[in-house]
């Protein structure tokens, strides 16, 4: 493995200058952006840090190699050539994923084989997956305890670009996709990504000090990546990766990686984190995952409706939150009602607060009654989504709030 690293920050699309500052703030230079990714340049200590501590990244890939191949006799040479053992372990499982455009080599599954064939010939017990899609199935079907347990890594992926006859292999050093942290093994009927929630909190610029409350949070996802935030927990804090894998993998360095993360988690978190949702179900299930975070004191759950909440404290806040979004048809009607009524609450109840939900029908965000502003935009399920922000209005009569 190379001393300085070519990586890619693979995040989804719209997200690109959260994720940006994020590497800035881990004290990284981002090299360029593009939709959906960020490149930077480190070393491998550096690469494990960023796997570790980006809340809205998807995966982070490496850049193995490039060529230009025309031909498969061309593909197969170049790719004999590839050091594989310098990134392959003897006996790992791994897979190609090959998309191509505009090249002669337009048959991905025949590029995959080709490439497999290499890997195979260079490094001893090496199995190959015939899909991407086998190894997300595997993937899937493991559930990740908490540290010192070490589960079995899913097979590595190796993501193969063909453009113009230019082919680049990049090798995926995350394994899981990382919005899977390992604490939500309990959702409710529409979870929403851990790493959208945490670009939500990011997007809205809550600081993680201020009080926060989410009165429709479902199974936890928002409040539970809010106390992550605030007590500066890293979101792979529970997890593997498939850099943890590969050859010459420094043991030693990594606790020492993850050691100074530890040394910055605060003991509690600032400000007072709440949710609430009318059914016990997700209650139930935001309390469990929330414990397994490690976050179980920092959040506090309760069953009420949305004409029932009530801020935490009389300090200023965030309402963070993700309604329904009302894709089938005759829910309009209710959903316009039911946001309605989240700003009769939220007007009422949390005057000079700010305001963040995710949206999918700014027809049906104007019903909130507050001033609100494009943040971001996403997709969320398939669904085009963007997070919008704005200030709480103040009651008649009051001041400026802090």
């Amino acid at each position: 493995m190379m001393d300085v690293l070519d990586c890619y920050v693979i995040t989804a699309p719209g997200l690109e200058e959260i994720t940006a500052a994020e590497l800035v703030a881990l004290g990284f230079t981002p090299a360029g952006r593009e939709t959906g990714g960020v490149t930077f340049h480190t070393d491998p200590a550096g690469l494990w840090k960023a796997n570790l501590h980006l809340r809205t990244a998807s995966r982070v890939v490496v850049r193995f190699a490039e060529f230009h191949a025309r031909a498969f006799s061309e593909l197969e040479k170049r790719a004999n050539r590839l050091p594989w053992a310098t990134v392959v372990a003897p006996g790992t499982t791994v897979v190609f994923r090959v998309t191509s455009r505009k090249s002669k080599l337009y048959h991905g599954k025949a590029v995959a084989e080709r490439l497999a064939e290499a890997v195979v010939g260079a490094v001893p017990g090496v199995k190959v997956v015939k899909s991407a899609g086998e190894a997300e199935e595997a993937a899937d079907q493991e559930i990740l305890p908490p540290l010192p347990s070490l589960p079995l890594l899913p097979p590595q992926l190796f993501v193969v670009r063909l453009f113009r006859d230019l082919c680049t292999i990049s090798l995926d050093s995350s394994g899981e996709l990382l919005h899977r942290r390992g604490y939500r093994q309990e959702v409710g009927r529409a979870p929403l990504r851990e790493t959208l929630a945490a670009a939500m909190l990011l997007g809205a610029g809550w600081d993680g000090r201020a009080p926060l409350l989410d009165p429709m949070c479902g199974s936890g996802t928002i409040p539970i990546e809010a106390a992550l935030l605030a007590r500066r927990i890293p979101p792979g804090w529970q997890r593997q990766f498939a850099f943890q894998g590969w050859p010459g993998f420094e043991a030693d360095r990594w606790r020492a990686v993850r050691a100074e993360a530890e040394e910055a988690i605060l003991p509690a978190a600032p400000g007072p984190i709440t949710g609430s949702d009318r059914d016990a179900g997700a209650i139930a299930a935001a309390e469990a995952n929330a414990v397994r975070a490690g976050v179980g004191r920092d959040v506090s759950f309760r069953r009420c409706a949305i004409s029932g909440v009530e801020p935490p404290t009389d300090v200023a806040g965030w309402v963070v939150t993700n309604p329904p979004y009302g894709v089938r048809v005759g829910e309009r009607l209710p959903l316009r009602n039911l946001y309605a009524q989240l700003g009769n609450v939220v007007r009422r109840r949390c005057p000079g607060w700010r305001l963040a939900l995710l949206s999918a029908d700014p027809s049906l965000a104007r019903q909130v009654g507050v001033p609100l502003d494009p943040a971001w935009k996403s997709q969320n399920g398939g669904l085009p989504v963007q997070l919008v922000e704005g200030r709480i209005p103040l009651l008649a009569g009051e001041g400026q709030a802090d």
